[in-house]
């Protein structure tokens, strides 16, 4: 089967011959060089995503292989909540020529399910009733000692997200309790938005001022462990190299004050811990409306892989 500039296979850079291996690990370098997030462009990461879903599947494999070896065109069909770089029509010239502008941010538009639910050709993963739930879960009381401090500094966070995020952005899906991919622990809070996913510690902290330098948290001339977030969100981003997954700790004051404790972000260490973020509640507010909300189709729900973080994705 001869091969053009848009067959599956060379965006993915496979033969023809490649197993279901090959593609994954093909797509997971493509992926990682597309994505908009890592400076790739989102007409290039559509088409990787694309051939990935296509070659994956074996029936859609096989379709395509059959109308490509016939030699009938196969253009890369758009899907719902694709991003594709095209700017919306823009007010008319003087010469009555429209011009593009920038894409407008969707994020607090409707969902859109990618595939979609009414999609003759997909198997839905999850109910649509499931999909379109914006909290799952609940936090889990793990061990004796300090489990009620860990629910109630937990409970805070849920709220706040609940509060202040999932509002403003539909699609933006919050998961609790997720056992992590990485060691018998847990994350917390798992925020998904589109292609970007937030992992969320928490923590419980008398007022004052803290000081973050990307390693370590001190607090009076002593240093605090936060939740070691850093070698999960590696493992998250292997398990879904087409988001953007990052980390953040919430430090909670004993009163429910979102503006405290108050934290200094300092030195040349800063984001050396995996990028982890250490913030107050009202640092996290802000902070993840800022990263859900500026990614690429933040009101896209990714059914896909919000099945697999519901499912604990063992």
């Amino acid at each position: 089967m001869a091969e053009g500039s848009s067959s599956h296979y060379q965006v993915l850079r496979v033969s023809v011959t490649a197993t279901d291996k090959e593609i994954k690990q093909a797509y997971r370098r493509a992926a990682r060089k597309a994505h908009p997030d890592h400076g790739g462009e989102a007409e290039a990461f559509r088409r990787v995503t694309l051939a990935y879903e296509t070659l994956i599947d074996p029936k859609r494999r096989a379709e395509y292989d059959r109308r490509y070896a016939s030699g009938a065109s196969v253009p890369p069909q758009p899907r719902p909540g694709d991003y594709s770089g095209a700017g919306f029509p823009g007010p008319a010239t003087s010469a009555g020529v429209k011009r593009p502008q920038a894409p407008r941010n969707t994020a607090g538009d409707p969902p859109v399910y990618v595939p979609a639910f009414d999609d003759p050709n997909e198997v839905p993963l999850l109910s649509e009733a499931e999909a379109s739930r914006q909290v799952h879960g609940q936090p889990r009381k793990r061990g004796i000692f300090g489990a009620e401090a860990r629910i109630q500094r937990e409970l805070r966070t849920v709220q706040l997200i609940s509060k202040q995020v999932l509002s403003p952005i539909p699609a933006a899906r919050l998961i609790n309790g997720l056992r992590s991919p990485s060691d018998n622990n847990h994350i917390d809070h798992a925020v998904l938005s589109g292609y970007r996913l937030a992992l969320v510690g928490s923590m419980l902290l008398p007022k004052g001022a803290y000081a973050w330098d990307g390693q370590s948290l001190r607090h009076g001339g002593r240093t605090i462990a936060p939740p070691q977030l850093s070698h999960i969100v590696r493992h998250m981003q292997d398990i879904f190299p087409e988001l953007n997954v990052t980390g953040w700790v919430v430090l909670h004051s004993p009163d429910g004050n979102l503006h405290e404790p108050v934290i200094d972000h300092y030195g040349r260490g800063k984001g050396v811990n995996g990028g982890i973020e250490v913030v107050n509640g009202a640092g996290l507010a802000r902070g993840l409306k800022q990263f859900l909300s500026s990614g690429p189709a933040p009101n896209t729900v990714v059914v896909p892989v919000l099945a697999r973080l519901l499912r604990g994705m063992h």
